[in-house]
């Protein structure tokens, strides 16, 4: 028995890529950025094909997401940001609300969206983190992007059309 499995393609050529970056602590933030798009360069997307805006904190990220999902111009996104408990509830309503409306854009979109906002304890906690996960939401959005790719070329005809709905 052969089955066809599609393994991990981190192949950005011709990718697009929208990224949205929090502002909101700052530091790990710029961290996230940097490691995500060394890497999205790196998997082979070109400079000209990333677009990159910031937005005040987590809870604006899934907004930007939604207009840029809307614009049908990208073959993946990316959230970046960071969340770090205080002493409120605060941390898990943001947290909670962030990811919900990440996955919703995803899903309403029918979009990959690579989600690295980070939910730690500690600022020392998120430094740790914030390279590793941007290196790697860029790779999720790359792998997902070829993934979608591959899984639209399934519904093609060998004479380029498509099956009817």
């Amino acid at each position: 028995m052969t089955v066809d499995v599609f393994e991990a393609d981190l192949d950005g050529e011709g990718l697009r890529i929208g990224v949205v970056q929090a502002r909101f602590n700052e530091p790990v933030c710029e961290a996230l950025r940097e490691a995500c798009l060394a890497e999205l360069l790196e998997l082979g997307v070109e400079e000209e094909d990333i677009f990159v805006c910031t937005v005040p904190g987590a809870l604006e990220i899934p907004f930007a997401l939604d207009r840029l999902a809307q614009t049908e111009e990208f073959d993946a996104l990316i959230a970046l940001g960071a969340v770090i408990r205080g002493e409120t509830y605060h941390f898990e309503v943001v947290s909670n609300e962030s990811a919900a409306g990440i996955a919703r854009v995803s899903l309403d979109f029918s979009v990959p969206v690579a989600n690295a906002v980070l939910t730690t304890e500690t600022d020392e906690q998120a430094q740790e983190r914030a390279r590793v996960k941007g290196a790697e939401a860029a790779r999720v959005a790359v792998e997902m992007a070829n993934l979608a790719d591959s899984i639209d070329s399934l519904s093609a005809l060998p004479d380029g059309s498509e099956f009817d709905d």
